[in-house]
């Protein structure tokens, strides 16, 4: 255990670090190149735990992500790395993709390997927290070489060069405990938190399936509806295909129309990733996924421009639109797409799928029911999602603040 002071050191100086400002008077303002040496050992075998880096997920076991890029048939010559070692992927440092290791193995030549020189001050998990604080990201942008981002580099010289200010291993040791263990206590937070808005969304989508296939008044008759997802609906209710609400019709490529800003949204399966000069359709409808994501049908009321990975539906005159998109949200989607690697949707599946459908009366009133109780539980799920938001902002300002010694953090037994 330690004990951690929300207080600032005694005293300070500027340490002359662009993205680090003022450090703790004691901490000493050094270069990578003196903490940090290439351990350059390769692997005879190939037989190593290979591991690999995300800007997510940090240093990990490949066999512990999921992915289906190339794997090379053998890892012979490929970088050996130890326990401790700060490993970097060149190529995507300016996203973050770094951290330490918590095992030996092997990882892509493409990386960095980087181990601490004999007798440095180093505890591995305190690097781990400052080199994924957004201004140290920042500063290894800065010293990529390259130009676009995309292609950007960071070289074992020029990531030598970068300064930094570092407590001795003991108060390394005892903020990376610190952290350790508060964030560890958000992190809690945080996936209660997700817990609880999955659970509300859950409520939500069961809302409305159980109020479009059954209607409001519990008291009426049921009849069997022929389709085993749907089960029970009304008896005075119809069966009816899609292609009898609605006609469904294909997007267009948006080149011609494709605007920097202003003009109409553009949709595709992922939802709006564009601005159009002109609108391919300026009903109500509802945006169904053909290709990519299919399963989250869209509500549009603004007229829009839509591309061929999302139909748009032209809805009869005798169906309600909202009624008829919180129909398309209990659609089975799984039953229906094809296509492993990406999943798509046919027109001519989505228009055979049946509905129970009631006259247009009573969808406006299911619809403007729903539109109220959905929109509460949408309210709820936001003020999660704000909290949420908020922990998560805490524990990257905390984080950095720890760090870079804003915060002062006293090793047990340590003076206060």
């Amino acid at each position: 255990m330690i004990d951690a002071k929300f207080a600032r050191y005694d005293a300070y100086k500027d340490s002359g670090v662009e993205w680090l400002g003022e450090a703790p008077a004691h901490w000493e303002i050094t270069r990578n190149k003196d903490t940090f040496e290439e351990r350059g050992n390769l692997s005879i075998s190939g037989d190593e735990t290979l591991l690999t880096v995300s800007h997510i997920t940090g240093v990990t076991r490949r066999t512990e992500k999921n992915v289906n890029m190339f794997m090379a048939e053998t890892m012979e010559g490929y970088k050996l790395c130890k326990k401790g070692d700060l490993i970097i992927n060149t190529m995507w440092a300016w996203m973050g993709a770094l951290g330490t290791a918590n095992e030996d193995g092997i990882c892509s030549p493409a990386y960095g390997v980087y181990k601490p020189k004999k007798y440095q001050h180093y505890n591995h998990r305190y690097f781990d927290y400052l080199y994924k604080t957004p201004h140290a990201i920042t500063e290894m942008t800065r010293n990529s070489k390259g130009i676009v981002s995309s292609r950007l580099r960071l070289y074992p010289k020029d990531f030598f060069q970068m300064r930094t200010a570092l407590p001795v291993e003991i108060e390394q040791t005892a903020i990376a405990d610190y952290l350790d263990t508060k964030t560890a206590q958000i992190d809690r937070q945080i996936d209660l938190l997700g817990q609880k808005a999955t659970q509300y969304g859950k409520l939500k989508q069961s809302l409305i399936n159980e109020t479009v296939t059954r209607g409001l008044d519990k008291t009426v008759t049921m009849k069997d509806s022929g389709v085993e997802w749907i089960g029970e609906v009304p008896a005075h209710w119809k069966m009816r295909h899609l292609k009898n609400l609605a006609e469904i019709r294909g997007g267009k490529d948006s080149k011609a129309v494709d605007l920097d800003d202003g003009g109409y949204p553009v949709y595709g399966s992922g939802g709006i990733f564009g601005r159009a000069s002109k609108y391919l359709y300026k009903k109500p409808s509802v945006l169904l996924g053909r290709k990519g994501t299919v399963d989250k049908p869209l509500f549009v009321s603004e007229p829009f421009w839509s591309v061929d990975t999302m139909f748009y539906t032209d809805i009869n005159k005798n169906v309600d639109v909202k009624f008829f998109y919180y129909q398309c949200l209990t659609i089975q989607f799984g039953l229906y797409e094809y296509g492993s690697a990406v999943p798509s949707m046919a027109q001519n599946v989505l228009r055979q799928i049946l509905f129970a459908t009631p006259e247009y009366y009573e969808q406006k009133i299911i619809s403007v029911y729903l539109d109220k109780k959905t929109a509460q539980i949408d309210s709820i799920i936001a003020t999660i999602n704000a909290q949420t938001d908020k922990l998560k902002e805490l524990r990257k300002t905390l984080i950095n603040d720890v760090v870079t010694g804003k915060i002062k953090v006293v090793p047990e037994g340590g003076a206060a």
